[in-house]
């Protein structure tokens, strides 16, 4: 990739970090002892830009205690603020940042072996296959940019054998859709994220070697079955056998039930778990998408279909939705939504995403803060959104790009 002035100037802004994070790259060790979690600074970049207050002065008396790893703090594609997402380096970063659970996001490749990819479909931006001999068998080649058409290219897991796969190298997920090269296509890295991690590429991982590397880590499991992008059944691949293979990776590795929460956003293939691996089971999330549904509506239950009730008569014990959904304003105060009260009525479990993934906050926050926009004007309201979602939503954990800001929290609070 290009070092042009303005990604230089922003490697140099965003090259102080914490030896003991960057040291979460080095050689595989064993699982962390609770004084070798090391946060950086910031959870406390955080806390100063908070508005005073009780929680405030809180967070700030836990500034010197020492941190342990958490359930609450779970490592979303282990560490993508800056690290190439489902990389063992991402993951390495967000154990040493105390997440008591780590995600896979699982897909397949041609020969029907299951990797960490957030998408079958993401290879031309999440790896640097467009530089690699590789690109011939992508789905779909680069295009280049022209007039109001943007450059555009589609590579997926299952256009390679998994022993191509392996020659991959991860980058940070990115694309330029401006760009006349696939070289500038690749170089599409957001001003607030950083490639200065990602120098010589991240490692990718096998479902499988994710399995061995998060319990050396001493982290649990929460592997998600993504949707397919191609034609299922896949040369005789069904989605029944898709789900199975994924338990079934678990239990070759002798894995106790207890600490996989297999996900899933198809209603499904939760219930597939549900009723042919009831310990697996137990522990499935479903991943709750209905937000893109005409008419739902997470401040009005009526919208909701299946209701929270059914949900949890079909035997589904967790749901997780994105933060938005569980709260919302009254007053100028943040406060649980009605989504969230049915859940919990309902006796659901509460998971939710995604901490940390939408950049600087002094305009909004984007998606994952719309139902709170009008109060999201600093970076310190993250920690106001997290206290709500934790002591008044009752969250179980939740889903970080940064697992320390979570890991901080929870450790200061008490939670699990």
């Amino acid at each position: 990739m290009k070092l042009t002035p303005s990604r230089l100037s922003r490697l140099i802004g965003l090259a102080v970090y914490t030896v003991a994070v960057l040291a979460a790259a080095g050689p595989l060790a064993a699982p962390l002892a609770a004084g070798e979690i090391e946060l950086g600074p910031r959870p406390y970049y955080l806390i100063d830009r908070m508005r005073g207050g009780a929680l405030k002065t809180r967070l700030l008396s836990c500034a010197d205690r020492p941190m342990e790893r958490k359930l609450f703090s779970i490592g979303h594609r282990g560490a993508p603020l800056q690290f190439p997402e489902h990389t063992v380096e991402s993951n390495r970063a967000a154990a040493r940042m105390g997440a008591g659970i780590l995600e896979c996001d699982v897909t397949f490749t041609r020969d029907k072996e299951l990797v960490c990819r957030h998408a079958q479909n993401d290879l031309h931006t999440t790896t640097n296959i467009l530089a690699t001999p590789l690109a011939a068998k992508c789905s779909r080649g680069f295009t280049p940019a022209e007039g109001a058409r943007p450059a555009s290219a589609e590579c997926r897991t299952s256009d390679l054998t998994l022993a191509e796969f392996r020659t991959l190298r991860g980058k940070m997920d990115a694309a330029d859709p401006a760009a006349a090269t696939a070289e500038d296509y690749m170089d599409g890295t957001a001003g607030w994220r950083t490639d200065l991690y990602a120098a010589g590429g991240g490692t990718l991982m096998t479902h499988a070697e994710s399995i061995r590397l998060f319990r050396r880590l001493g982290a649990k499991f929460a592997p998600e079955l993504k949707s397919p992008a191609v034609d299922m059944p896949f040369d005789g691949f069904s989605r029944e056998d898709y789900a199975q293979k994924l338990i079934d990776e678990y239990k070759a590795a002798g894995v106790p039930p207890g600490d996989v929460w297999p996900q899933s956003f198809d209603l499904a293939d939760v219930k597939y778990w549900i009723d042919n691996e009831p310990a697996f089971g137990r522990q499935a999330v479903y991943l709750d998408g209905r937000y893109d549904l005409s008419g739902f509506d997470p401040l009005k239950p009526e919208t909701f279909r299946p209701t929270m009730a059914e949900l949890k008569g079909m035997g589904i014990n967790y749901i997780a939705p994105p933060m938005w959904m569980l709260v919302t304003l009254r007053d100028g105060e943040i406060v649980p939504s009605p989504y969230a009260a049915a859940a919990r009525d309902a006796g659901l479990k509460l998971i939710t995403w995604t901490l940390e993934r939408s950049g600087p906050l002094n305009r909004g926050g984007g998606w994952y803060y719309q139902s709170i926009r009008e109060v999201t004007d600093s970076d310190g309201v993250m920690y106001e959104l997290l206290d709500v979602l934790a002591r008044r939503v009752g969250i179980e954990g939740i889903f970080s790009d940064w697992p320390a800001t979570a890991t901080y929290y929870a450790n200061c609070m008490g939670l699990k």
